[in-house]
């Protein structure tokens, strides 16, 4: 038997609905941390099979930082509208409007970066490497990796989420997956700051 505090208290930590809360402490046998780990596994597969359904209706979210002198638009789109009105969707908006001032992203997903963009990037980390001396057998396993790194700083959704580095911008999307139940996609951003060119 699963005692009703112990699911209250899992529900307020993870977010999930109560009758996962109870299901994950049965499996758990009562365990609160492993309880939440089973829902966050459950919620990531949740959040794949939710991946190809539509979402079409949604937020823009403007966020506006050091006094006027950046300012963020992330338009950010749920399945219904019932779920684009709830705080826990609008707070996702905001998060990721408050990502992209502080991080400074150049794209969404590394699929919209142009080919032609990678391909400079890489022969510029081949030749750092080879300035540094590295060796031909190791010289694509190092770009593999450096290129990586460019990934990870130049897309939103590979980037280490601002408020906890352990997980990614997309981590934190899925997780608003499993909570809100639906498909949720960060469609478009746009960022602005004084003084910068286009």
């Amino acid at each position: 038997m699963v005692d009703a505090k112990a699911v209250k208290e899992l529900r307020e930590l993870s977010g999930a609905g109560m009758m996962d809360c109870k299901k994950a402490l049965i499996e758990t046998d009562g365990d609160m941390a492993k309880a939440v780990e089973f829902l966050r596994e459950k919620g990531l597969a949740l959040a794949a099979k939710k991946s190809g359904r539509k979402a079409q209706e949604g937020v823009v979210e403007a966020y506006v930082h050091g006094g006027g002198r950046i300012g963020v638009l992330v338009e950010v789109n749920c399945e219904t509208d019932f779920v684009a009105r709830t705080p826990e969707f609008k707070e996702l908006a905001h998060e990721l409007a408050m990502q992209v001032a502080a991080m400074n992203p150049s794209y969404l997903a590394r699929e919209d970066i142009p080919q032609e963009v990678v391909d400079k990037e890489r022969s510029i980390l081949v030749a750092q490497a080879r300035e540094e001396g590295k060796p031909d057998k190791i010289l694509d396993k190092v770009v593999e990796g450096r290129l990586e790194k460019f990934f990870e700083q130049a897309c939103l959704l590979e980037q280490p989420y601002m408020r906890d580095g352990s997980k990614t911008v997309q981590a934190l999307v899925n997780e608003s997956i499993a909570q809100l139940g639906e498909n949720i996609m960060v469609r478009r951003f746009v960022r602005f700051e004084t003084g910068q060119a286009d």
